[in-house]
């Protein structure tokens, strides 16, 4: 489930980024990713300083780097063009060599994204406090249903992935994007990436779907793929969102009622 993981301070030159949970290994997650791109990516993410230990809890000292975050309004097209050419660069850094030997599976990865639904879809919520318990229960019995009986995507765990695109993490300068928040990236998917960014649900206010991914330049292939992927995060959202669950509380009412639309929309297909 999505916890609060970390606290940042900011100075003029740095960013402090100390982490309140890290039970999965968040903070050498991040600093891998990090230094991999600062060698062969410079300028695209913020340059790792250090990492270090204060009272008890791990920080990372990185660079500041220029921008604001999208989000609030619909991406321009010469922001989706930047933000496809930062995936791009993103999704071009080698992954061979002694930089690269630290860096597993991203979290919530294509190979373990299903099994973890199975299990958060299966537990027992309380769907009273929705709008529509009948709507979002159809939806929900849907997609048990749909885990037991759909065969999984195929997937290559071929690029480095962010993992979280929410559009706080993307900082626009005017001219490029550049991307923070790797404390769940790791190795991943270009279809499997994608189709988590374009469902997520701050993502879905500011990224057009189609002008995105001409932007990243997926593959026929890989399209088919995003489709399917984009299912299962749609599903994933819906779970986020139910009673229990703190999507629930941190979303205006109507949100769980209308992911459940979504979910059974795409099933239909």
């Amino acid at each position: 489930m999505i916890t609060h993981t970390h606290d940042l301070t900011l100075t003029g030159t740095e960013v402090r980024k100390r982490f309140t949970s890290w039970e999965d290994g968040e903070p050498d997650r991040e600093w891998t990713c990090l230094t991999l791109l600062a060698m062969h990516c410079p300028g695209l993410a913020p340059r790792p300083v250090r990492m270090q230990t204060v009272d008890g809890a791990p920080e990372i000292v990185m660079e500041r780097i220029p921008g604001l975050p999208l989000g609030g309004m619909p991406a321009t097209a010469e922001q989706l063009a930047a933000l496809g050419a930062a995936l791009r660069r993103l999704y071009g850094v080698p992954l061979t060599g002694a930089a690269a030997t630290g860096i597993g599976e991203r979290r919530l990865g294509p190979s373990t994204l299903r099994t973890h639904l199975a299990e958060y879809a299966t537990e027992s919520y309380d769907l009273s406090a929705t709008r529509a318990p009948r709507l979002v229960e159809r939806a929900l019995s849907a997609t048990r249903e749909f885990l037991v009986a759909a065969a999984a995507p195929p997937f290559d765990l071929s690029v480095l992935g962010i993992a979280d695109l929410n559009p706080a993490n993307v900082l626009w300068d005017g001219r490029v994007c550049r991307l923070v928040d790797f404390e769940d990236g790791g190795l991943s998917d270009p279809a499997f990436e994608l189709a988590d960014h374009l469902e997520h649900l701050a993502g879905r206010k500011v990224y057009e779907p189609e002008a995105l991914v001409r932007a990243v330049g997926l593959s026929g292939t890989q399209r088919e793929r995003l489709s399917e992927w984009r299912t299962h995060w749609a599903m994933f959202w819906l779970i986020m969102l139910l009673p229990g669950n703190g999507g629930f509380l941190r979303n205006p009412p109507g949100t769980t009622e209308a992911q459940a639309d979504r979910v059974l929309r795409m099933l239909a297909n």
